[in-house]
């Protein structure tokens, strides 16, 4: 049996000024949710379950999808940014830039005293293995990290990669899953974000 996986990264609020941790959606962030959802409106068949990262904004972009009672998957939650948190990245830079190069260069470093980006691969690579084969289809509202994560499981990509893979807010990233195995589906936008094979 195949795993059909949507990843959808959670909407944003428009401000400039964001910070590291879990970001309050706006009325326009909710509204861009919404609009996402009324284009893809019918093109998630019948029976196909929802699963959210922990955060506020997944969760309220999961409701403005239509989907009430996702299921909550704690491994699917952001990097933990340990002494980040609630910083942006200009007060990060001027306190830590040392620290701040060596967490986008090494995988394994965590000058935060959070999780590295390793452990977060590790952590998303297991939730994807463990998702059971009748699964079916799947749609996951998720962080962008997560997303990043989920295709450098799916593409065997160095850790080094991580970086590189960009997911903008309400994009979908599609993987299909079978025997331990995952792939990256490319799509368009539209009704293939969430839907129907091609």
């Amino acid at each position: 049996m195949t795993v059909r996986l949507t990843l959808l990264c959670a909407a944003a609020p428009a401000e400039r000024d964001v910070r590291f941790g879990d970001l309050h959606l706006d009325e326009r962030a909710l509204g861009r949710a919404r609009a996402v959802a009324a284009s893809v409106a019918g093109a998630l068949p019948e029976g196909a379950s929802c699963r959210t990262a922990p955060s506020e904004r997944c969760r309220r972009t999961a409701q403005a999808l239509g989907f009430d009672a996702p299921v909550v998957e704690p491994s699917l939650r952001d990097l933990d940014l340990g002494d980040w948190r609630g910083r942006t990245l200009d007060e990060v830079a001027a306190a830590d830039g040392a620290g701040l190069g060596a967490w986008m260069t090494d995988p394994a470093a965590a000058p935060h005293g959070g999780e590295s980006v390793a452990e977060a691969c590790g952590r998303v690579a297991a939730w994807l293995d463990t998702l059971p084969p009748d699964a079916g289809r799947v749609l996951a509202v998720v962080e962008q990290a997560v997303a990043r994560a989920a295709v450098l499981r799916a593409l065997d990509a160095p850790l080094s990669s991580f970086w590189r893979v960009d997911v903008p807010p309400l994009s979908a990233v599609r993987l299909t899953g079978r025997g331990g195995r995952w792939n990256l589906r490319m799509g368009v936008a539209g009704t293939e974000v969430l839907g129907e094979e091609g």
